[in-house]
């Protein structure tokens, strides 16, 4: 025993203490499940909007004619494109760049942009945006199957590609939109595919 220490004062109050403890476990223990719910909730949805930032870029809701280019680009896309000034981006609302002059004359398109990229080099990539007959996914196969192009089903759309003279294009028919690209010399990684996942996010 500690020189000091008196016995008899030492155990009432270590009674003492462990009963208050014992109160306050008792008073909080009704709190517990709700405690560890909140915990859950929050971890959980910190984790699912850790995964959509890193996973799928937010989707464009509605792009109107004479928007910027930017609205239609996943901030990745868009730096990667922009990171040298040797690449120069040029916007308007010229005709789908597509080599399908068919194609074009069937669908009808509303052209919403069409964003030109250029390299120093003189590689290019030009993609347009248009607005189309909600129904034109149901000929669009036809018409580039027609046109030469090798297409397949994309959701409720349809993608078509083919390769002429050097230039690849890539064509994407679904709901009420159509997005054509045309790499000339350039072929960014994903390009089109990510430009998809934008405007209609799986």
């Amino acid at each position: 025993m500690i020189g000091g220490r008196n016995g008899w004062i030492a155990w009432p109050v270590g009674v003492v203490c462990v009963g208050v403890i014992g109160a306050l476990v008792w008073l909080a223990a009704p709190g517990v499940p709700a405690a560890v719910q909140f915990a859950g909730d929050v971890l959980r949805s910190g984790t699912r909007q850790l995964e959509a930032s890193s996973t799928s870029p937010e989707p464009v809701v509605t792009i109107a004619a004479g928007d910027d280019c930017r609205e239609l680009y996943p901030d990745d896309l868009w730096m990667e494109l922009t990171w040298s000034s040797d690449h120069v981006l040029s916007q308007s609302q010229d005709a789908p760049a597509t080599s399908a002059a068919a194609v074009r004359d069937a669908l009808s398109p509303e052209v919403l942009m069409t964003c030109a990229w250029r390299a120093d080099d003189g590689q290019t990539v030009t993609t347009t945006l248009s607005r189309v007959d909600a129904a034109a996914a149901a000929i669009a196969r036809d018409a580039f199957t027609g046109a030469g192009f090798a297409c397949a089903s994309l959701g409720a759309g349809v993608r078509c590609t083919r390769s002429v003279d050097g230039v690849d294009e890539d064509d994407i028919v679904s709901g009420d939109l159509w997005l054509v690209t045309a790499e000339h010399g350039w072929h960014p990684e994903g390009y089109t595919d990510r430009l998809a996942q934008r405007l209609w996010p799986q």
